[in-house]
């Protein structure tokens, strides 16, 4: 009897042990045009869009439309080097961006 529930015992702490290791991704909300700013591009452009060396994007919007903000992040500019965001990730910050006027 002691060994049924041992292999009881083990199965549960297995499962929990198979639980507590998944990666948890599942559930997480995409990141939004900010947000994706922040982790990407705040290390040159500064958090608060004009603080970094990098040019400064605080009125990026009043310059620039969506599309040719994406194509800038997509293909790079000057010095900013191509591909940092790609596809919906590079969508979300040039709308974000476009909307900072």
């Amino acid at each position: 009897m002691l060994k049924k529930w041992s292999y009881v015992l083990l199965t549960i702490i297995g499962l929990f042990g198979l639980a507590a290791c998944s990666s948890g991704n599942e559930s997480k909300e995409p990141l939004t045009g900010e947000e994706l700013f922040v982790q990407s591009c705040a290390s040159c452009h500064g958090a608060d869009l004009k603080s970094g060396y990098a040019a400064d994007l605080d009125q990026i919007g009043t310059k620039y439309t969506a599309e040719e903000i994406e194509g800038i992040i997509i293909n790079g500019y000057k010095k900013m080097p191509s591909g940092v965001l790609k596809g919906e990730d590079a969508e979300k910050v040039a709308q974000w961006l476009a909307e900072q006027k």
